[in-house]
């Protein structure tokens, strides 16, 4: 046993009616990796957000290498070393990588800037990070996420780091860079840095933890536990309360027959990026679009809803072809899309949640042009009562919730539109176990209302265990079709990789 490198004891926090941390407790040690897990809203965003010093506690201590601390700014959390990665990042995105890097504590020389020399570091840095194709003059906004992601990690260790903090990192990232992501975690241990790690992917914690911290409503409800010694089941009724003893719900009889096709995409193609694409599905059914980061599953839903422009082909609904880069059309037509990036790209941040629910419906409120924010409200609220959406209330600021809870209230507004057509793009991203349980049932039971769904998901399990139908999707192009019982996760995993599966 070994001095803890941090600890923090007692911690609170609250925000107008809301108490997100109610006595957390969390020791860290140097040169470990501690899981910190928890349902969406227990707390973990404002745990590290007060450690990273964005936040200050209304009480509670913060100890650092044997001192009281207080990390007063974020700055001052950088000055001791804490260093944290969110899940969504804080890159600027006009800079270049060097540039975002060195963001603040530049290299100079007597007052003038060392461009040569940080293009230096930079390079030395992203080949410590496996990733020296990445170019230091790169702008940074075009670049993939898994690549912006590997930016910020490489700007976290330009720094005297002594802390890395790492909320959902392997989010954005395929098998290969998550094997890399764990290598440099492991390298960053052996020389005595201290990791903190959050994550939904329990099989992830199991490969990379060493101790877990388990929250649960703004509390501690274990702490200190053994990754090698805590079973997966103990875990999850640890974070939601109860056991969960299933995720996929059940499929429909395979007898029962499918619907008419609601969705018809022939040769679609978008320039430079996929081509040839063909898929139709059919009313109550799901299908499933599997394949690695960046092999254009993304590009291709947002081709079919029109946030891209064609290059060449059709989409259908119901017998209707669609205009080319047409979301107007695509929405009138019953298509909605839950988009991969919900911050930046599905919600109104800094809107209420009755708000973000309904601007896809405001006809229905509209009474002799003037809309009926009460009844807004109402319908609003019925939703997120059944979904659960916590902290509750409608009238709050969509940023103040929690990821899981921001996902649900995309979820919200289509469900609200009655959609023929259901695009879910990487749905469960965030998602703790029991939220992802909710998902996977309120998605079967729109197909079960005969609405068409097309989920994207980099999580193979996922796409096997809730879709009817598989696509496997590798360098923009469909090259297998299967129904999802017929295909397993090694032979996706053989297609993703090398476009068929071994004889």
């Amino acid at each position: 046993m070994t001095q803890p490198l941090l600890q923090m004891s007692g911690i609170v926090k609250e925000f107008p009616g809301v108490r997100a941390l109610d006595g957390v407790d969390l020791d860290v040690r140097a040169g470990e990796v501690h899981c910190l897990l928890g349902q969406n809203g227990a707390g973990k965003s404002t745990l590290i957000k007060v450690l990273s010093g964005f936040h200050q506690p209304d009480e509670g201590t913060i100890t650092w290498n044997g001192e009281v601390s207080s990390f007063s700014t974020p700055a001052k959390a950088i000055e001791h070393g804490v260093a944290t990665i969110y899940q969504e990042l804080d890159l600027v995105p006009h800079l270049d990588v060097t540039e975002n890097v060195f963001l603040g504590h530049e290299v100079s020389r007597a007052g003038f800037s060392q461009r040569t020399q940080a293009r230096r570091q930079v390079r030395d840095l992203l080949a410590r990070l496996g990733h020296s194709e990445i170019s230091p003059t790169r702008i940074v906004g075009e670049l993939s996420p898994a690549k912006q992601q590997i930016v910020s990690m490489a700007r976290a260790l330009s720094r005297q780091t002594r802390l890395l903090i790492l909320d959902e990192p392997s989010a954005v990232l395929d098998q290969e860079e998550v094997d890399n992501l764990f290598r440099v975690i492991r390298d960053l241990t052996e020389d005595g840095v201290a990791v903190v790690y959050i994550s939904h992917r329990l099989e992830e914690i199991r490969e990379i933890g060493d101790r877990i911290t388990v929250l649960k409503d703004g509390r501690t409800v274990a702490t200190g536990l053994a990754v090698a010694d805590t079973p997966t089941a103990e875990l999850i009724k640890l974070m939601t309360g109860r056991s969960i003893e299933y995720v996929f719900p059940p499929r429909p009889e395979e007898d029962r027959g499918r619907g008419d096709v609601v969705l018809d995409v022939q040769d679609l193609a978008l320039a430079g990026v996929f081509s040839g694409v063909n898929l139709s599905v059919h009313a109550g059914e799901i299908i499933g679009l599997a394949g690695l980061v960046g092999a254009g599953r993304s590009e291709i839903v947002e081709t079919v809803y029109g946030a891209r422009r064609a290059s060449a082909g059709t989409v259908t609904v119901d017998g209707k072809k669609l205009r080319r880069g047409s979301v107007q059309q695509a929405v009138r037509a019953g298509m909605g899309l839950a988009p991969e990036e919900r911050k930046s790209q599905g919600l109104l941040l800094d809107e209420a949640v009755f708000k973000n629910i309904t601007v896809s419906s405001m006809r229905r409120f509209a009474r002799l042009g003037f809309l009926n924010r009460g009844e807004e409200r109402r319908q609003a609220t019925e939703l997120t009562e059944s979904l659960d959406v916590r902290p509750t209330g409608v009238t709050r600021a969509v940023r103040t919730l929690s990821g899981g809870n921001q996902q649900k209230i995309v979820l919200a507004r289509w469900l609200m539109r009655d959609c023929r057509v259901l695009i879910l793009d990487e749905p469960t991203r965030g998602v703790d176990v029991g939220a992802r349980s909710e998902i996977y049932q309120l998605i079967r039971s729109l197909a079960d209302r005969g609405v068409a769904v097309v989920v994207v998901s980099s999580e193979i399990e996922e796409v096997l265990g809730l879709a009817d139908r598989v696509l496997v999707v590798r360098e923009g192009a469909v090259v297998h079709e299967s129904a999802a019982t017929a295909i397993d996760e090694a032979a996706v995993l053989d297609l993703v990789m090398e476009g068929k599966v071994p004889a």
